[in-house]
């Protein structure tokens, strides 16, 4: 795998249904997150969160839905965009009037 020079293995991403199969295998193995995230060449942490998203996915545990997230994430975005425009509006006023 190759080096980004700062020590880091460089990003991957993984399908959401690769994530529900690691979920499983940690759930129905026995195996703790930790050995289940070695045997398959993954960092600890990333499983450790796709774990507790499932939790909080089923309901297991208090948080955002995967669902929730992106909703956010999306009407975050929509808000800096209205956000810009309406400052682009507000300065195109201002010069129209000079």
């Amino acid at each position: 795998m190759e080096n980004l020079g700062n020590g880091r293995r460089p990003r991957r991403s993984f399908t959401d249904e690769y994530k529900a199969e690691v979920v499983e295998l940690c759930r129905a193995s026995g195996k703790s997150i930790a050995q289940v995230a070695r045997d398959l060449g993954l960092g600890e942490t990333a499983v450790r969160h796709w774990v507790a998203q499932a939790e909080i996915d089923a309901g297991r545990k208090p948080g955002l839905t995967t669902d929730e997230r992106a909703e956010l994430a999306a009407l975050r975005k929509e808000n800096r965009v209205l956000r810009e425009e309406r400052d682009l509006l507000r300065r195109a006023t201002f010069f129209a009037l000079m």
